[in-house]
């Protein structure tokens, strides 16, 4: 063979060499697949008054896995299976174990009840297994007791307290009440509450404190008892059921009219919306989503969905389980594999694109970074029916979020 037809050769095996090794621009590798599709255990409240926000939840979550589904996640679907624990740890408890050792669930995710949600969070950091909150609000859930397996999608009582704290601090007031609902999320809301209000605001007084039992049908005599030692303001550290037998009796007795009150969740429409008349105005409150605010597309495209689907107005739970699920559905997408440890790097971190616009998964202690509104309840023309928020003001996440060397310091680290 010549020279010349040895090089003719050499550069044809070249050419055959890069045509073989380098795929052709207009093709790609193919998206890993899952193998199967991705299971999660629900863990909520669906019997008794607090399945109002139990319900809530499952249908936001619902829907965006519908959502998700119709492209599918690797290959994958998210199907769900739930579990009632009728606001009890223990049987909330009892259900996750099921779930996970007979079910083989993938991710835990629910809970309104913080008692139950702690009690969860234990098990699933045994077990190694995710586990993400998406109602329940104590801030040990991601503070003191957090740990690599638990995630929370919904703002806690550390954001909720300095929220409302700097809303009271500048107001002239000095001497406050704390009156609270007997229960892990009543002190949680309450204690950090009253830390934020020192903290900003020393010379403030603790004036005195009311206590009462989770259940307690009749508040009338616990309010007219606080309303005769005169404070200048009130903070009530209670939730679901329990605010709502709250605002009733300060319609009642003229309580909010008379001294200014402060709930976190306040202005929440499922709590208001049921009471109608029966709310009283005055009441300020914050919460991390109003279906009418901010009126954004995204948000528009988010109540629109849920109303086609169920008939009314989604409320914050149904925001933060839809959330979830995006979250989950994301998180798997980066992973790349059904592995737990992949998927909890995958979710540290994780921004998604949500009704409110773009929240983050914060890495150092798994607690969702979002936004809160600030307003007080009044009579709207455009909602005639029941009372809404007004005067509403946007709190950043990061602005009351505590520091990750904040949460260092509580878990001991």
């Amino acid at each position: 063979m010549t020279t010349g037809a040895r090089l003719l050769w050499a550069l044809l095996a070249a050419v055959a060499v890069v045509t073989v090794g380098v795929a052709p621009a207009s093709q790609s590798a193919p998206a890993p697949q899952l193998g199967r599709n991705i299971k999660v255990g629900v863990v909520d409240t669906y019997s008794g008054p607090p399945a109002v926000f139990g319900n809530d939840a499952l249908n936001g979550f619902r829907l965006a896995v519908n959502e998700i589904n119709r492209e599918g996640v690797l290959g994958a679907r998210i199907e769900f299976v739930t579990r009632d624990e009728r606001f009890s740890p223990e049987i909330g408890l009892s259900v996750a174990r099921e779930l996970v050792l007979q079910e083989r669930v993938d991710v835990l995710v629910g809970t309104i009840n913080s008692a139950t949600a702690l009690a969860i969070s234990a098990f699933a950091r045994d077990q190694r297994l995710p586990f993400i909150v998406w109602i329940s609000k104590s801030e040990a859930i991601t503070g003191a007791r957090g740990h690599r397996y638990v995630f929370s999608t919904g703002e806690n009582t550390a954001m909720a307290g300095k929220a409302l704290a700097e809303a009271m601090a500048r107001r002239p007031y000095s001497r406050f009440w704390l009156a609270a609902e007997d229960y892990e999320y009543g002190h949680a809301i309450t204690n950090s509450f009253w830390r934020f209000m020192k903290r900003i605001k020393p010379e403030v007084i603790l004036q005195g404190q009311t206590w009462w039992r989770t259940g307690e049908p009749d508040l009338v005599p616990y309010l007219t008892a606080i309303a005769s030692a005169r404070p200048e303001a009130v903070f009530f550290g209670t939730g679901g059921a329990g605010m709502t037998n709250v605002l009733r009796a300060m319609k009642t007795t003229g309580f909010s009219d008379r001294i200014p009150s402060m709930i976190h969740t306040a202005i929440d429409h499922a709590v208001l919306r049921p009471l109608g008349a029966g709310a009283p105005e005055g009441v300020m409150g914050t919460i991390d989503y109003l279906f009418y605010h901010p009126d954004t597309p995204a948000n528009r495209a988010f109540v629109q969905a849920f109303q086609t689907a169920y008939g009314g107005p989604p409320g914050f739970p149904a925001f933060h389980a839809y959330n979830t699920a995006y979250f989950i559905a994301q998180a798997y997408r980066k992973a790349g594999a059904l592995d737990r440890e992949k998927f909890i790097d995958a979710l540290e971190g994780l921004r998604i694109d949500s009704p409110v616009g773009r929240i983050e998964m914060r890495a150092c202690d798994h607690q969702v970074v979002l936004p809160l509104f600030l307003g007080v309840t009044r009579r709207s023309p455009r909602f005639p029916d029941f009372l809404v928020a007004t005067d509403i003001q946007t709190i950043r996440g990061e602005d009351v979020m505590p520091t990750c060397d904040d949460i260092r310091r509580a878990r001991g680290q």
